[in-house]
Parts: C-alpha cells; sequence; structure tokens
C-alpha cells in the first residue's frame, strides 16, 4: 500500500479522497491555487503545495506542476479525482513516466475510452448497443447534413474528445443544423482543443443511467449497480439516485454484463462508469465511458456498502479485486443533491462570495460531501458545486422523505445556492412517482416560470420582522458562543429553528 498520495485536485471530492487516504493509514497531499490558499482540502491535508494563480489553466490543469509537487513532496501515487486532468489520458501517461502511480485507469484504456468515436466502435465491437449515428466525426458542414438526412431528424451533435455536455447541440430541423455545428465545434474546441464533433440519432425522452464498474489488472471486472441520472440542467447532472427509479432487475443485470464487456475489451482497469440511454420503450444504448471516480459515486456507496474511494486505491496499489459478482447487493435507495453556488431565480447565475452561515443536516441516513466552511470566500474561478447531500433509506420513499428533511435543515447564508429549487422538486409529484427523463428539469423549470411562482414562495408567510430576525440571530449566536446552563425560553427555540431554515431565502 502507499504511503502518500498526492491529490490533484480541490473542494469536496479533494476532501473525499483525503478522509479514504486517513482510513488506510496514508498521509494526503495536496496541490492549491492562489485563490484556494484557504480551502478546506488544504487545511486538512497534512501538506500542501502552490501550483500557480487562480485560473485553472495556470494551476489545476498545469501537470507538469503537479507531478513535480508530488515529487518533491515524496509521493508514490496522484488521485485525480473528477474533472481537471483526471480523464486525461497524457497526464496519466506523464504520472506512469515519472515514476509515479496513476490512481485511475491505465493511459492506454483511457485512449481507447476518451475519444467518444472510437468508445462507439469499441462498445459496437464488443456487442453492446449504440445510438445509430457516425463513428467518425463529420467532415464540414455538407457532410453532416448528409448524415442528419439519413438519421433522420431530430439530431444530436456532441464533441468527439470530450462529455459533460460541452459541444452538444439537439437539431430539430435541417435549417438549424449550420448554426448548430459551428456553436458546437467551437465549444468543443475551447473546451477540449478539438473541434471534433460526431452525430447520432436524438432518442425523444430518454433516461440517463450508467453503470458503476471496478476493474484490477488481472481481468477481473464487476459491476455495482446503476444510478438515474435524469434531473439535467444543460446536459449537467443535478440530482442522481441508486438504484434507478425504474428499477427492473433484468435491465440492470443486461447493462451490467454490458458494462463489463466494453471493460474488458477496452483493458480497462480501476474505477469507471459507463452510461447509457433508455429510451421509453426501455432499450439502453451505450453513451459514453467516465475514465475516473463520479461526482455520484456516493449513492451507489450508501446502497452497496463498497467504499469507491478506497477500492480505487487498492486497485492501484495491484490489489486485487475481493468482490465477486455475486455478493454485490443492492440494499435501500439513495438520493445525492448537488448543491451549487448558483442562483436559480437569476437563470442559474454563478454566486461567488463568502459564505457567512453555514448549518449542515444530520440524523438517519444522512451523508455530506463537504468542500465549505463558514467565512470562507466561493471563488469564481471554478465549478460552483460547493457540497453533496446524500439521503439513504430502505425504500426510494424514505430516501425522500430524509431528504426533503435534509435540505430544510441545510442553511447557506451569504451566497445563493440551487437548495430552493431541490426543496421544490420534492414536492413534485412527477419527481416523487418517478416520472422523469432528460428533459424533466428543463420542463419543470419552464412550467414554474409560466406560473410566476418564486422559488421558496411557499414559505413566505413565515417570514417575521426583520428587526426580529436580527434580533433572534444575534442571540443564537451568542449563545453559541458561551457555555450556557439553561436553554432560552421554548418560544426563542422555536424562532430560532424557523430562522435557520428561512435565512436563507432573505
Amino acid at each position: 500500500m502507499f504511503r502518500k498520495i498526492l491529490i490533484a485536485n480541490r473542494g469536496e471530492i479533494a476532501v473525499r479522497v483525503i478522509r479514504a487516504c486517513r482510513e488506510l493509514g496514508i498521509s494526503p497531499v495536496v496541490v492549491y491555487s492562489e485563490a484556494d490558499e484557504q480551502s478546506l482540502h488544504v487545511r486538512l491535508a497534512d501538506e500542501a503545495y502552490l501550483i500557480g494563480p487562480a485560473p485553472s489553466v495556470e494551476s489545476y490543469l498545469r501537470g507538469d506542476r503537479i507531478i513535480e509537487a508530488a515529487l518533491r513532496a515524496g509521493a508514490e501515487a496522484i488521485h485525480p479525482g473528477y474533472g481537471f486532468l483526471a480523464e486525461n489520458a497524457e497526464f496519466a501517461r506523464a504520472v506512469e513516466d515519472a515514476g509515479l502511480v496513476f490512481i485511475g485507469p491505465n493511459w492506454r484504456a483511457m485512449e481507447r475510452v476518451g475519444h467518444k468515436t472510437e468508445a462507439r466502435a469499441l462498445a459496437r465491437s464488443a456487442q453492446v448497443p449504440i445510438v445509430p449515428g457516425t463513428e467518425e466525426p463529420v467532415r464540414d458542414l455538407a457532410h453532416a447534413q448528409a448524415i442528419a438526412e439519413r438519421l433522420g431528424y431530430p439530431v444530436m451533435l456532441k464533441a468527439a474528445a470530450g462529455g459533460g455536455g460541452k459541444g452538444m447541440r439537439l437539431v430539430r430541423h435541417p435549417e438549424e443544423l449550420p448554426s448548430a455545428l459551428a456553436m458546437a465545434q467551437a465549444e468543443a474546441h475551447a473546451a477540449f482543443n478539438d473541434p471534433s464533433v460526431y452525430i447520432e440519432k436524438a432518442i425523444e425522452r430518454p433516461r440517463h443511467v450508467e453503470m458503476q464498474i471496478l476493474a484490477d489488472r488481472y481481468g477481473r471486472v464487476v459491476y455495482l449497480g446503476e444510478r438515474e441520472c435524469s434531473l439535467q440542467r444543460r446536459h449537467q447532472k443535478v440530482i442522481e439516485e441508486a438504484p434507478a427509479s425504474l428499477n427492473d432487475p433484468d435491465l440492470r443485470r443486461r447493462m451490467g454484463e454490458a458494462a463489463v464487456r466494453l471493460a474488458q475489451a477496452a483493458g480497462y482497469t480501476n474505477a469507471g462508469t459507463v452510461e447509457f440511454l433508455v429510451d421509453e420503450d426501455r432499450h439502453f444504448y451505450f453513451l459514453e465511458v467516465n475514465a475516473r471516480i463520479q461526482v455520484e459515486h456516493p449513492v451507489t456507496e450508501m446502497v452497496t456498502g463498497v467504499d469507491l474511494v478506497r477500492e480505487q486505491i487498492r486497485l492501484a496499489a495491484g490489489e486485487p479485486l475481493r468482490l465477486r459478482q455475486e455478493e454485490i447487493v443492492l440494499r435501500g435507495s439513495a438520493i445525492e443533491c448537488r448543491i451549487y453556488a448558483e442562483d436559480p431565480e437569476n437563470d442559474f447565475f454563478p454566486s461567488a462570495g463568502r459564505i457567512e452561515l453555514l448549518r449542515l443536516p444530520s440524523g438517519p441516513g444522512i451523508r455530506v460531501d463537504n468542500g465549505v466552511y463558514a467565512g470562507w470566500d466561493v471563488p469564481i474561478h471554478y465549478d460552483p458545486l460547493l457540497l453533496k447531500l446524500i439521503a439513504w433509506g430502505s425504500t426510494r420513499e424514505q430516501a425522500i422523505e430524509r431528504m426533503r428533511w435534509a435540505l430544510e435543515e441545510t442553511i447557506i447564508t451569504g451566497i445563493r445556492t440551487t437548495i430552493p429549487l431541490y426543496r421544490e422538486i420534492f414536492r413534485d409529484p412527477d419527481f416523487l412517482a418517478g416520472r422523469v427523463d432528460t428533459g424533466y428539469l428543463s420542463r419543470f423549470l419552464a412550467a414554474r416560470a409560466a406560473s410566476g411562482a418564486r422559488l421558496g414562495a411557499d414559505d413566505d408567510h413565515l417570514l417575521p420582522d426583520a428587526a426580529l430576525i436580527a434580533a433572534a440571530l444575534a442571540v443564537a449566536t451568542d449563545s453559541e458562543s458561551r457555555d450556557v446552563a439553561a436553554p432560552p425560553s421554548s418560544s426563542l427555540w422555536k424562532w430560532q429553528g424557523r430562522l435557520w431554515r428561512l435565512s436563507s431565502r432573505l
């Protein structure tokens, strides 16, 4: 096992990996930009190395500086987390060339699955169903028009070199194709330094379901069940759950076996996710491979009892898989909400600034993967994800109820967050019934806007006078800073409880 690991990331995932290292007796080392000097991951690590200014291209995307920091620290391995360089095969190869271990798939497998058109060809060879479309990037507009006519509209344009919603455009009519292709190519070039775009037949109202896999160096691969990731905004996931609400054991088995075949065909190692689209007739189609740990990995951990980050580290150290497929059993249901520093009432505009108050939930079945603290300034330079709330229950209904209370108990002031939006979603009949697809959130927001409703408006009748709020908050803050022999009066306790819940809406 490793003695020291460098974590080439920031925020909640860096904190998550730090904690896994602690449990394994490994010393965690981190890197940070000038904007992250006071970040939680820096405070929790044993060592921290400055690697550059705030912009990620000058810090977290500088693989040379990261490797240099790892060598200076005497680390044996680098964990990339997700995002930044996590799926960069050149970085993984450079880590290996430096005599270090990359905690993730080997760079050769990463190259095979990282380019979307090549991954589609690999899936076809492994007899994994794929969406009808091209296996090579389109050459020009005329080529794209010919393909779209053959497939039939609507079609989807996708960046060949990346994912995460970058370089994606839905084209419903022929006259939309020229501008959509130009925008998709420009966005793909900006995001991945590769303007290549391919075309797929668009599946109407699909569900986005992904399969978690683990693979060792000795050819063994297992799948750990599926996650439903259909709640998305601009192709970015916001709420995930395991198992999928469609919850078909036969479909799960077939998707899992397809994911295993694909991983074996690619020579894949370590943790990864094979993503699928599922149509209204419950046919599934290969979408892409995420060659890294996923943001939403906690829901799989909650229903399987498998610590995926610890398994990543063990597999990277050369240990064989200790799990057999028949030993992996899903128990209960888990749901995750990604809490972003964004304003849902202002087209999700990023909300940088100081976190003045932070209250996190607790209780049975509640988990918080957190990367922030009260008094910290949220920077503008990075993804606005602050933390993740995860709720587990013996049934989906119980998990939903626990998440409702977790969202009510979570208070973040000083900035805007997506919490009010999630409180609304967890009261929506379609979501509660599992009637979701990748267009659900767009329809939900459009319906809210058409009705003129405002997020959080249902609680407006509870708002007391501003002067009373200020006084009660002052009393609450003062009482927390002293040893108090007796609790306040019951009426004050009632107001404080109400105020903590409502203060984020003021």
